[in-house]
C-alpha cells in the first residue's frame, strides 16, 4: 500500500511547478483530480518547442508528462456557475485543494481559503506562488527562471566572476520540479497534522523561498562573511586548497568528480589507482598541510594522470577507490546508470521514461503512470459523484465541462 492511498487531491494548477508537487503526491498514491480549462486545458499541453528539443504533434509530450504522470483529467469551466458546483462538489470529497492560482484569480473565482474551507472545513489547502503569500509582491507570478533562479541567487552563485553574461538554468522546469517536491512534503505534513488533530492547515511554498532554501548553506556563508559566493572557473581546485575535490578531463573527453575533503586519508589510495604509487611517498604532499601549499603542482599531475585513460576505464579502476568520485554524465546517460536503473530512479511511464519523485517507502521503487489526455477523465469523474447522465450532459451543453 503506498503512504498516501485514499487521499484525494483537487489539483487546480497550470504549468510546472504546482503540478509538479501533485505528481509527488500521485506517485505516493494520491488521487489526483487536475482540474483544466474546459476548452484550452493547461497551457503546458502547448508547449513542445523547448531549447533545441522540438515534440512533433501526435508525439507523447514529456512536458506535460513529467509533472502530471498517474492524475486524473477533468474539463471544466469554473468560470460558469455549473463548473463551479461541479468543483464544490469535488471539494466537499477531497482531502486537498491545491492550487497556482495568484490571488486576485483566487478572490474572484472564489477559491480562497476561506470559500474551501466553507465547503470542508477540515482540507488541507495548498498553495505554490512565486514570490511568498505576503508583502508587496504577493500577487504576481513569476517563473522559475525568474523567481528561483535569478533572485533567489543560483544564477549570480553559479556564474563564473568576469563572463559576460548568466548562466541560464540547466533544463526547464528545475526550479518548479525542486519547489514541487518542497510542497508535496509540506501537504504530506499538514495531512499528519490533520490526522492527529482534526485540522486543516493552509500550506505555502514559493519559488523564491525554495530557491533561498537550495542555496541555505552559501547563503549563511554570505551573510557571515559579508561577500557574495563566487564560482571559480572550471578547470581549477574550484577555490579550494584540495586537488582532490575538483573535476578532471579523461582521454575521451569525458569527465570525473572527485569529492574527498580529507585529501591526506585518501592520497595514497588514489595514487594507486592512477598508477603512480610514487606520489605517495613524495615529501611534497606528505601532509594536508603541504598538500594545499603544493596544490597547483599536484593538480597538474592529476590532470596528466586522469587524461591518459578512457572514462571507462576509470570507472572500472575505481570500483575499489575508497574516497567519493563520480562520472560526470548527461541527461541521456543517466538514465543508462546501472545505480539509476538498479533503484528505478528513471522508469517507464506509458509511452515515456520519466524521473521518479526521491522519496521511496519500505525500498520499493515508485511505479509510475503516465500523465492523462485532456479531460480524459471527465465523465468518470462526474459519475463517481453520483451525476445521473442527464445532468452530464446538461453540463456539457452549458459548456461547464468538456
Amino acid at each position: 500500500m503506498k503512504p498516501l492511498e485514499g487521499i484525494r487531491v483537487i489539483e487546480a494548477a497550470m504549468y510546472g511547478f504546482v503540478p509538479s508537487a501533485g505528481a509527488v503526491l500521485a506517485d505516493w498514491g494520491a488521487d489526483v483530480i487536475k482540474i483544466e480549462h474546459a476548452v484550452n486545458g493547461d497551457p503546458q499541453r502547448g508547449l513542445r518547442r523547448t531549447g533545441a528539443f522540438v515534440i512533433e504533434e501526435g508525439d507523447p509530450n514529456p512536458n506535460i508528462a513529467h509533472a502530471n504522470r498517474g492524475k486524473r483529467s477533468l474539463g471544466l469551466d469554473i468560470s460558469k456557475p455549473e463548473g463551479m458546483g461541479v468543483l464544490r462538489e469535488l471539494v466537499a470529497g477531497a482531502d486537498v485543494f491545491l492550487t497556482s492560482f495568484l490571488p486576485h484569480a483566487r478572490r474572484r473565482f472564489g477559491i480562497e481559503p476561506d470559500d474551501i474551507r466553507a465547503i470542508k472545513p477540515d482540507i488541507v489547502y495548498a498553495r505554490g506562488s512565486a514570490f511568498g503569500p505576503l508583502g508587496p509582491e504577493s500577487d504576481k507570478g513569476g517563473y522559475d527562471m525568474t523567481a528561483f533562479w535569478a533572485r533567489a541567487s543560483t544564477a549570480a552563485s553559479i556564474t563564473p566572476q568576469g563572463m559576460d553574461g548568466i548562466l541560464s538554468p540547466p533544463v526547464p522546469a528545475y526550479g518548479d520540479t525542486i519547489s514541487g517536491t518542497n510542497l508535496a512534503g509540506g501537504i504530506a505534513a499538514a495531512l499528519v497534522k490533520r490526522e492527529r488533530t482534526g485540522e486543516g492547515s493552509v500550506v505555502d511554498v514559493s519559488l523564491l523561498g525554495s530557491g533561498v532554501w537550495a542555496m541555505g548553506h552559501g547563503i549563511a556563508l554570505a551573510r557571515a562573511q559579508k561577500k557574495p559566493w563566487v564560482m571559480a572557473w572550471p578547470g581549477g581546485p574550484n577555490g579550494m586548497a584540495n586537488p582532490l575535490s575538483g573535476i578532471y578531463r579523461t582521454a575521451d573527453d569525458r569527465h570525473i568528480s572527485l569529492v574527498m575533503l580529507q585529501p591526506q586519508k585518501y592520497w595514497a589510495d588514489v595514487c594507486r589507482h592512477i598508477d603512480r604509487p610514487e606520489l605517495a611517498d613524495d615529501p611534497r604532499f606528505a601532509s594536508a598541510e603541504l598538500i594545499a601549499e603544493n596544490v597547483e603542482v599536484c593538480v597538474a599531475l592529476l590532470r596528466e594522470a586522469f587524461a591518459a585513460r578512457p572514462l571507462a576505464e576509470w570507472s572500472q579502476r575505481f570500483v575499489t577507490l575508497a574516497g567519493p568520485w563520480a562520472p560526470v554524465q548527461d541527461s541521456v546517460q543517466v538514465g543508462d546508470d546501472v545505480q539509476v536503473r538498479a533503484n528505478q530512479y528513471v522508469t517507464r511511464a506509458g509511452d515515456l521514461e520519466l524521473a521518479a519523485s526521491p522519496a521511496q517507502f519500505d525500498t520499493v521503487a515508485v511505479a509510475l503512470e503516465p500523465a492523462p489526455e485532456f479531460a480524459a477523465h471527465t465523465e468518470q469523474i462526474l459519475l463517481e459523484l453520483g451525476m445521473d447522465w442527464e445532468r452530464i450532459l446538461a453540463l456539457k451543453e452549458a459548456g461547464a465541462v468538456t
